[in-house]
């Protein structure tokens, strides 16, 4: 709903089963299983803080291969009235598991979509979506504010994660394919991770 209205007559550029994945509705949820081939998290120095992190459903210090997890976007009203696609991905180690939520909102004046990391949310971010020239989405961040409580406080540019995600569709494969890169200029990478998934509702 909110990414179609946002990207206009670019969404029908987009490969056609990423188009049927982005187009939600507030009835019908997209549901997927699937496997990360690998997950880095942050440096050693950063664990307990990324152990933190974990309460609100944010970072966490745990690395690894071929992590199963499953991942849920559904789309509902928040209490702004505004369509809000809610985003829950759920990690699967072999001696924990971990979750990486997200609220989003669309500001259609600025042709961005509105990031609330977390749940509750500890960080916001700007991201700019753009479809590439062989149809897979393409999402960048830019402002960033960390979230404390009700307010929010801007953070200078090198306390930010430049957030990079390529999501396509592997038609040999027949399935999604998804990269996530954060990346920080003085502590260098703070999370990646790359792997595939399969809708399990559709």
């Amino acid at each position: 709903m909110i990414y179609e209205t946002l990207l206009g007559n670019d969404f029908q550029r987009l490969h056609p089963k990423l188009q049927q994945r982005y187009r939600l509705s507030l009835q019908e949820p997209f549901q997927a299983t699937g496997m990360m081939q690998v997950i880095h998290s942050g440096p050693r120095y950063l664990r307990p803080m990324y152990q933190l992190f974990t309460k609100n459903r944010f970072l966490f210090p745990e690395s690894g291969v071929m992590v199963p997890f499953t991942l849920s976007n559904s789309c509902r009203i928040n209490d702004d009235k505004e369509a809000e696609v809610y985003w829950e991905r759920t990690f699967y180690f072999p001696k924990t598991t971990r979750q990486f939520n997200a609220k989003m909102t669309m500001d259609l004046q600025r042709g961005i979509v509105k990031d609330y990391l977390g749940d509750p949310s500890l960080f916001y971010s700007d991201l700019k979506f753009d479809v590439t020239t062989d149809g897979f989405l393409l999402i960048r961040s830019e402002q960033q504010r960390l979230v404390i409580g009700k307010k929010e406080a801007s953070l200078p540019s090198l306390l930010t994660g430049r957030v990079v995600v390529t999501e396509g569709y592997d038609d040999a494969l027949n399935m999604y394919t998804i990269h996530v890169s954060i990346f920080n200029d003085l502590i260098g990478r703070m999370m990646m991770y790359a792997g595939q998934f399969s809708p399990s509702n559709i």
